[in-house]
Parts: C-alpha cells; structure tokens; sequence
C-alpha cells in the first residue's frame, strides 16, 4: 500500500483541507468532451426531468461504447462527467485534480479454453461460455492445473460468528472446491441460518473465491443456480465474457486463487451423477450443521491462457467546499463504468448501461447541481464521486477507499445510487439493507413529505446491499445510504412494479437492451428519490450530527474506532 503524506496545507476558504494518500499520477485526457445534441441543451438549476435524461441518453449512446473501463468509452465518459462538473461550478476534489488514477490489470481469458474433468474415468468437457466461465484474478498469462481433484464443499463458507465452517478438518491445497451460490439456509428456506432469506457477504461469489484462495485451493467453482444467483446463466456469461478488469495484486488486500469460474447447473447436475452423487440430495444436505465435504471422485485439468495487460482507469471527483466546516464532508457516489463493447459479438453489440448505471451518474450530477445553485452554500464540503469498476468487483470504490481524497473520519455519510429504475411515482422508496444506519432516521421524514414509505429490498436472498459501491466505505466503517426505486407504482400498484422490474432483469440487464428509451421511460418516480436523498445531504451538511450505524450492525465497531482514534484523550 503506498504510504500516506500530510497535506495539512490551509487552501484558500473555499478549499478543503484534507489528507490525501499518495497514488500514481493521473491519466491525461485522450478526447475532447464529446459532440453536444443536436441542440445545446440548457440546464436548469433543480433537479427535473428534461436534465436528468439530456444526462442519462448521453452516456449511455452508442458513442460512449458501452463505457468499458481502459476504452475510448471510458476517456468519452469521465471527460463528459468532468464536463458537467465544471458547468455547474464544483472544484476538482482529488487535491486539485479532477481525476483519481485506479491502477487496473486487464485480462481476457482466451475464449477457446475448455474445462477439462475425468469423472470415474469418464471425460467431461465443458465449453467456456454454454458451459462454464474461467478466469484469473492473479495477472499470470497462463495457469496450468494438472488432474486437481475436485471436493465439494457446500457454499463454501467459514463463519466462525455462524459457528459453521464448510472447511473444516479439510486441506483443499492443490484440489479444486466446488460449492453453492448464496448462503446456508437460502435452498432449504431455513429462516434459522445466518439471515434467512436475506443474503450475506458469505453469500456472494466474491466472498466465496477470497476463501477458496485463503484455504489454499488451486480452483473454485460455483454451481449456477437462477434463484440462488439472482440472475439467470447469460448474465455470468456476459459478465466474465471479454476482458475482466482488476487492482493489481499489490493494491488490493483480498487473497486470490488461481482460477476460479462457475458452471451451469446442468452441467453440475451431469457431473455429480456421473460421480455417484445426488446434487439435489447434497444441496438439502449442505444446510445441516456440521456438513462435512464430500469428495467427487474427479479431477480438473485446465490450460488457461490469458491476455494482460497493466492499464489505468479513472475516477471522477468534484468538490463543493464548505463555508464553515470544509474538512468534513458528504459524500454522493455513483459507477460510470458498464460492460462496454463486445466486437466479437454480432448484432448490437454495445452494453449502454443506461439504467445500470447510467440513472445514478445522472442522479449525482443533478443534485450536485442543485447544491451548487443554492444560494447559501453548504456548511460542510459536499464530494460527488463517479467510481470507475463497479462491475468488475466494486474496484474504483475500493481504491478510493484505500486512498480516500477526505479522510475517511471527516467523511460524514456515503449516499449512493445505483440502477434507479425509470418505472413511474411509486408510493415507496427502497433502502437497501434497511436498518443498517441512522440514516434512514433522516431519509423517513424526507420520503414520507415526497409521499413514499420506506422498506427493504423485494429480493434480500440476492445480495444487492454487497453488490454496488458503497460497500467498501461500511466495510471501513462509514455510514452508508443505498436507495433504489420503489415497486408500489401509484399507476399499477405492486403488481406492476414488480412486473416491470422482472421485465428488466430477464430482458436488459447486463444486456445491450439497457438502453435509454425516451417513449416508455417514466423519470418522476427516480426524481422523487433524488429529491429525497437530497434532503438527506441537505441535512447533513448543514447541522454538525454525526450519524452512525445502528448499535447491531456489524460496521459499527469499525466506526466506533475510527471515531474515537480522533478524539483526543481527557488531559490528566
């Protein structure tokens, strides 16, 4: 990690004082700010609807090519939000620069690579993309696993807070782990185990490959199910398609393995029945305390050959200072980053991303402009950031955490929008991980006046709460506030929420579909959230609270001692 280096320098009033770790030297811009619209579109100074779409159709065009991160498309969107910045008046917010550098390594596994097992002497072999994906995270051109045997171990998880550890009395170095999508319980509905139908970190992929790789295992293999995932098989096959972007080993903390990928659950079930062994009667089994893993009588060979190359991608900050406290702030957050283009795809071939995450870039850029516009401006500093490598494992928010442009102590809140769904008013507004923090104290009186009520997540079992960028700030502790759309539409009611957020999970996420449609999308349900988390920041940035996670979350501890590490002790 590079070391930390005082800037206690005072910076005019309308500067923020803060301590900045040391990163690589920014990226200059290769383009100009794209071509306007036909007409140059004039902004106004509120928040509404003709801005939020001029915004959200621009990034998500053709021309910004998907926004993949280390493309043409990323230098179109990060001058473009850069542009929109300077419009309305924000400061550049990475200690005079507009940009943070996020080193990236970019590696595309070669599509060709097969997924070879010998199941009781019998040849599997799985092709990448019907059947499996692969890949590494270590930035090794190849890997080459030779007759790994394979052992499946549940979903993978050691909880010691849980009591339950799927590795237990087992060393998998040199072997290959097989396991479970989503956390213990979930298949079997057992609502005692960890959260019931809400997932966890334990549940998620991410977390899975870091164990697999703290075990010692050469290869981890998650098993596909839809329901368990969340999404259906194209969307991993989308995602790990192509080139996969990561922090380079020595930026990033978390273990890695080898390789790690994921098959489909019928080819699963094809290679379990083949080893003697019921997945369905396993998968029951694996919800049982004291599981104990179950050898599969096969093994894994692999030849996999990737392209990597070190690059560099961006994240884009803007700064409006404070008048009073300028060293505390709050911090609005939304990934610019999308899937890009697909050349080896035919037909359209370009992911937009325009509600993923086209609607919170331009959700952040139209509040900032509203606190811009203010006539009094903010006691404290208000930081808009647009993180790069969302989709590539929560990347940018991860470096900027790491090297964080305010510290992390002064930071006051972290607000993030991520995919708010252009569906029409709706009579509530989800929080996602509801009763996470006091932020939703703030957020309830603000959203009733906007006549919305609050509640959680329709689909806690599908991780949402660890799968967007706010995450890695409650890891280190700093209250964050993650807001989605609602699904009680006031035309339609609940029904047609939820049909319409089926509708874009089947047929456009993760999917060239995303794109912005002016003659079905409806903006006054996402601008009513918008002026909802307005408020919140309003609040905030105005009155001296510090609000905090609620005394059961298992962020508070973390803040708790960062807060107190500031405090000076009472004189003796």
């Amino acid at each position: 990690m590079p070391r930390i280096l005082p800037l206690c320098a005072a910076i005019a009033a309308l500067a923020l004082a803060a301590c900045q770790q040391q990163a690589p030297a920014p990226v200059a811009s290769t383009t100009a700010t794209p071509p306007a619209t036909a007409e140059t579109h004039a902004f106004s100074a509120d928040i509404n609807a003709a801005d939020f779409a001029e915004l959200d159709k621009t990034l998500s065009s053709d021309a910004f090519e998907g926004r993949g991160p280390g493309t043409p498309g990323e230098d179109k969107s990060v001058d473009y939000i850069k542009a929109q910045m300077q419009r309305m008046g924000l400061k550049p917010g990475n200690d005079g620069d507009w940009f943070q550098t996020v080193p990236m390594v970019e590696t595309t596994a070669d599509p060709a690579t097969t997924l070879n097992l010998t199941v009781n002497g019998k040849p599997h072999v799985l092709k990448f993309g019907d059947d499996m994906v692969i890949g590494t995270r270590t930035g090794e051109p190849e890997v080459n696993i030779k007759d790994s045997p394979l052992v499946f171990v549940g979903y993978g998880v050691d909880a010691p807070e849980q009591k339950w550890n799927d590795y237990a009395g087992l060393d998998v170095k040199g072997k290959t782990v097989v396991m479970l999508v989503n956390d213990p319980g979930f298949h079997v509905h057992d609502a005692s185990l960890f959260e019931g139908k809400r997932m966890t970190y334990y549940g998620r992929w991410t977390y899975k490959y870091e164990e697999a790789a703290r075990q010692g295992a050469a290869a981890a293999i998650i098993i596909h199910d839809t329901e368990g995932a969340s999404y259906g098989w194209d969307v991993v096959r989308n995602s790990w398609s192509g080139a996969q972007y990561d922090l380079p080993a020595k930026s990033d903390p978390d273990p890695r393995i080898p390789a790690q990928g994921w098959i489909t659950g019928e080819q699963a079930k094809s290679l379990f029945a083949d080893a003697g062994l019921d997945l369905d009667a396993l998968r029951i089994a694996a919800n049982k305390r004291g599981f104990k893993p179950v050898p599969m009588h096969a093994t894994l060979s692999l030849d996999l050959k990737s392209t990597t190359v070190d690059k560099q991608s961006r994240n884009v900050i803007g700064l409006l200072p404070g008048s009073e406290r300028p060293d505390e702030a709050i911090v609005y957050m939304a990934h610019w980053d999308h899937l890009g283009k697909h050349p080896d795809e035919t037909g359209d071939n370009i992911y937009n991303g325009a509600v993923d995450n086209g609607t919170g870039v331009a959700g952040i850029l139209e509040i900032a402009g509203k606190f811009a516009a203010a006539p009094t401006p903010p006691k404290r500093s208000l930081l808009f950031i647009a993180v790069t490598l969302e989709e590539s494992g929560l990347l940018g928010s991860k470096y900027y955490v790491a090297h964080p442009t305010v510290p992390l102590d002064k930071t006051v809140a972290v607000i993030n929008l991520d995919a708010l769904s252009p569906i029409g008013k709706s009579r509530d507004i989800t929080v996602v991980g509801m009763g996470s923090s006091e932020l939703e104290d703030i957020l309830k009186p603000i959203a009733l006046a906007e006549g919305m009520t609050m509640h959680g997540e329709s689909r806690p079992e599908a991780g949402s709460y660890f799968r967007s960028d706010h995450f890695n700030f409650a890891k280190a502790g700093v209250p964050a506030l993650y807001v989605d759309s609602g699904e009680d539409l006031v035309d339609g009611g609940l029904a047609a929420g939820e049909a319409a957020s089926k509708d874009y999970n089947d047929h456009r996420y993760h999917k060239p579909g995303d794109q912005y449609d002016a003659a079905t999308w409806k903006l006054d349900g996402i601008l009513a959230v918008l002026d909802s988390v307005y408020g919140v920041g309003e609040q905030l940035a105005n009155d001296d609270a510090w609000p905090n996670w609620y005394k059961t979350n298992p962020f508070r501890a973390a803040r708790d001692k960062m807060m107190a590490a500031k405090t000076p002790a009472p004189a003796k």
